[in-house]
């Protein structure tokens, strides 16, 4: 152990307490430009050798995105968090970037004992040996953000301490400081920025990064989640000692299991997989549907079962609160969602905060009435939530809003006791399991599920149709209003018209890449004339490779023109 500590502190250069601010401008600037030269060189048809497809594009998104996790690990604590958060936002990166990034792992190596001691000194004003009665020197586990220790007090309690990594406010005050920076430049480019709110992004990460940092508001929320659960002898949920505890350092209860996803060692226990799966599904339905406080990173290293089937939580620095998230507002989704009207789930999502319009919501509109007309057609329980959840991020990817942290930490919750609970059994459905909590909801909300019935259907028709009636008056004010002060804009488009902008575009392009070629020619010759032969051989290859680019422009002119 001792030995891969210290060769994880040559490898990683973050793992100290002193960082040069110089340094990281320079490395994080480094990676952004990389990446940025990369995405411009996928989305360049002509720099795919043979020919342009689908199938190479996705591949070299791939390997960038695997140069990404690598980088972001590289790069330390900040940005392997940020990796994590990024993985849930399927909303605003491509898929293979987030796959990529969910295998980002938070194993990265350990400090010193010294730093542990020296750290226990200055936050709790006693030596190790003077609050433990023995305090083990090697961690049991090491994260980005700080490390654990099996220990045990003087009163007999068996124990673990949490201790933070060394520097690591200094190194996210520089970090987030450089990253604002690059959160600016992508608002105002002109592509990635249009319907982005990407400054509103950047403040959720700083504040779930700065909460991590702070463990006695994870002591808080462990103390917050206990109570909630306080009923349920099937959930247990390590006490915090508040004695032993400060911002930098927590201690808990030593409470080991065996981790969710060993299944072999479950079976060996004697615990029912099939029981573990549905009671996991079920805390999780509770914490979201009836705490509203939920644990927002359910990996299943955060996650145990006890000898006796009970289920485990532990690490509670990264949690989601649904606030504002009202029955009425939560009933009026299901019910557009029964009805097929998109509508009333667009505006019920705007107002419970799990969308965040920031542009025209026409198109988004359309893409949930296409959800709700395809998920619809299906039974409930023979629905994946996980395919849920890549519907909604295939239709909110590249469009003008974006979703909440409190949201895609819901859907990655879901989706990840979804895989757990297939893991331990092959035919659980979340769905199935979700629908008993959805239907004594819609009960006690006297929302009927079946919205076959024809009377109820026709009721609510009707009082459509009335309310739409009586706000139509209104509805035409309002239109009116728009247009005098200039926010109703009329969109015409015509084939023609769009088939001739392209060729002219096209055409401009084409004489650009003339003029460049040209140039290329003439600097060349001049460099010959007079007597530089290198630059000028560089300069011939440099038109060369334009002159090739201008051909295969021109013949994408020709095929596209014959098309027409």
């Amino acid at each position: 152990m001792p030995k891969n500590i210290s060769n994880g502190e040559n490898q990683y250069r973050w793992n100290r307490e002193n960082y040069s601010r110089q340094r990281r401008y320079i490395d994080i600037w480094s990676f952004f430009l990389t990446f940025l030269n990369g995405s411009w060189i996928d989305n360049r048809k002509w720099t795919y050798v043979g020919g342009f497809t689908e199938a190479k594009r996705n591949a070299r998104r791939r390997r960038q995105a695997v140069w990404m996790r690598d980088t972001f690990l590289q790069l330390g604590p900040t940005f392997i968090k940020l990796g994590q958060l990024f993985s849930t936002r399927a909303d605003l990166f491509p898929a293979e970037y987030v796959e990529e990034l969910t295998k980002l792992q938070d194993q990265v190596p350990a400090f010193g004992y010294d730093t542990v001691a020296a750290t226990i000194k200055r936050d709790l004003g006693k030596s190790v040996d003077e609050l433990f009665a023995h305090f083990s020197p090697l961690p049991l586990a090491a994260a980005s953000l700080g490390q654990v220790h099996q220990a045990q007090l003087h009163t007999g309690e068996e124990v673990v301490v949490k201790i933070q990594r060394p520097g690591l406010k200094k190194l996210f005050t520089i970090d987030l400081e450089i990253l604002r920076g690059i959160a600016q430049y992508f608002q105002n480019h002109p592509k990635w920025g249009k319907g982005r709110d990407w400054m509103g992004i950047y403040d959720e990460c700083c504040k779930i990064l700065w909460e991590e940092t702070d463990y006695l508001l994870e002591g808080q929320n462990a103390d917050t989640f206990r109570r909630n659960f306080r009923t349920e002898n099937w959930v247990k949920v390590p006490r915090i000692f508040w004695g032993y505890s400060s911002p930098q350092v927590l201690t808990l209860e030593y409470l080991p299991g065996i981790k969710i996803s060993d299944y072999e060692s479950l079976e060996k226990a004697g615990i029912d997989r099939k029981e573990i799966a549905l009671l996991s599904a079920q805390a999780y339905l509770r914490q979201i549907l009836a705490d509203g406080f939920f644990h927002a990173d359910p990996h299943p290293g955060n996650v145990a079962v006890s000898q006796t089937g009970q289920l485990i939580f532990y690490d509670f620095g990264m949690m989601g609160r649904i606030a504002g998230m009202t029955k009425g507002k939560l009933m009026g989704t299901l019910s557009g969602v029964v009805q097929r009207n998109a509508d009333q789930v667009l505006k019920s999502l705007i107002e419970l905060g799990v969308l965040v319009p920031t542009g025209d919501t026409g198109s988004l509109r359309r893409s949930i009435q296409y959800l709700l007309d395809n998920v619809m057609e299906k039974s409930f329980e023979s629905q994946s939530i996980s395919q849920i959840s890549d519907d909604l991020y295939e239709i909110a990817y590249d469009q003008p809003f974006r979703f909440p942290a409190t949201f895609t930490f819901v859907m990655r919750a879901f989706s990840t006791i979804e895989g757990v609970g297939k893991g331990l059994d092959p035919d659980f459905n979340f769905m199935e399991a979700a629908q008993p909590f959805a239907l004594q909801l819609m009960a006690n909300n006297n929302l009927t599920p079946d919205a076959g019935d024809f009377l109820g259907e026709l009721g609510r028709q009707a009082a459509q149709v009335s309310s739409s009636a009586l706000s139509l008056p209104r509805r035409i004010e309002d239109t009116i209003e728009k247009l005098e002060r200039g926010d109703l804009r009329v969109r015409v488009r015509s084939t023609e018209t769009d088939r001739i902008i392209r060729r002219m575009t096209a055409m401009q392009q084409g004489t650009n890449y003339a003029l460049i070629t040209g140039s290329f020619v003439l600097s060349a010759t001049l460099l010959f004339v007079n007597k530089f032969q290198l630059p000028a051989a560089g300069m011939g290859i440099m038109a060369l490779f334009m002159a090739i680019v201008l051909i295969r422009h021109l013949r994408r002119i020709e095929k596209s023109d014959r098309m027409f």
